[in-house]
């Protein structure tokens, strides 16, 4: 199967993928995760070729509950429609790193104009003294929306399940032990984050998004209802990417390629303002930031240095360090 992106761009050869599944030209084609339990093999053949080649990937048929997808959008929809001084009450002083951060506060590395955004972050749920609470504060909940905690906090877990599969097929795929990401992932400090575009009804320089790789091992992107993601291909196309129905977009963060010498590439992507006819729409996405446990040391696997991928030479970093270093470059912290 391949898939091409514009006149000028070479075709893709997915692996293992038949030529009757082409997908749209402008997505990047599905692997089932139904691949997970019938062809492990395939499905990491499949995605790892995806990550190597654009540093993103498309998991087709991702089996997270469809109810609970709409309680959590739905509480996600409630909670940015109260009143602007009602959702500053839940703005902390921990760097964004838990509850709301407000609009025009992000900004994407190097940039000079903010991102047309605002968010709610949740984090990982410790017991009283565990050792990462130093690290990881704990969650605050917005008291005016009856299912907020139980829907996001479940969506959550689903997702970190869930990316703990794909980083699964990702060791195999690099040639490690199957449970190679098991222990350093295992109580990770992952975020989930609530996404609220506005409507672009003011012209300007900012857009919803700016240009921005990701900080941590893998992101998984549950679809928003309005288009505007895009990748930033090899050959210097944006390319957008718009999911079938049932899908989740994934891609590798800073973290990961770090590790993996650039074999698996962090890509810059966007979130671009909308069309004119949709201006006036909100966007929102839920994306979940799967990192390492804090005290993990990223240092370059030694099997991913070779004559096509010679040494970067990236100093060793703890996970909290570099998280810390990357937080202050975006001003969340």
């Amino acid at each position: 199967m391949y898939a091409r992106f514009g006149p000028n761009h070479p075709p893709y050869k997915v692996p293992n993928m038949p030529d009757s599944a082409m997908p749209p030209a402008s997505a990047i084609p599905p692997v089932p995760m139904a691949l997970y339990e019938t062809d492990f093999p395939a499905f990491s053949q499949n995605l790892g070729a995806a990550f190597e080649r654009y540093g993103f990937a498309v998991l087709g048929g991702h089996g997270i509950d469809p109810a609970l997808l709409d309680r959590a959008l739905s509480a996600t929809k409630a909670f940015f429609a109260l009143p602007e001084e009602t959702k500053r009450k839940y703005k902390t002083g921990i760097g964004g790193a838990r509850g709301y951060t407000p609009f025009g506060i992000e900004t994407a590395k190097g940039a000079t104009h903010h991102d047309l955004k605002e968010f709610w972050h949740i984090g990982r749920e410790l017991p009283a003294g565990h050792p990462y609470t130093e690290y990881m504060p704990p969650n605050i909940w917005p008291q005016e929306i009856a299912d907020f905690h139980a829907s996001t906090y479940a969506l959550y877990e689903a997702l970190d399940a869930l990316g703990k599969k794909v980083l699964r097929a990702i060791a195999v795929y690099l040639k490690l032990d199957a449970d190679f990401f098991e222990a350093p992932v295992n109580e990770g400090n992952s975020v989930l984050r609530l996404l609220h575009y506005p409507p672009v009804t003011t012209p300007g320089e900012s857009v919803r998004a700016g240009a921005h790789g990701d900080i941590n091992v893998i992101t998984l992107l549950l679809g928003a209802e309005e288009p505007g993601l895009q990748l930033l291909d090899r050959d210097g196309q944006w390319l957008p990417i718009t999911p079938p129905e049932d899908c989740i977009v994934c891609n590798i963060g800073d973290m990961l390629s770090r590790l993996t010498n650039g074999v698996l590439p962090s890509t810059q992507h966007r979130v671009i303002n909308p069309a004119e006819a949709r201006k006036d729409f909100a966007r929102f996405s839920t994306p979940f930031f799967l990192h390492f446990e804090p005290p993990y040391l990223i240092e370059t696997l030694p099997n991913c240095i070779t004559d096509a991928h010679p040494d970067l030479g990236a100093a060793p970093i703890t996970a909290q360090d570099f998280l810390m270093q990357r937080l202050r470059e975006i001003k969340l912290a």
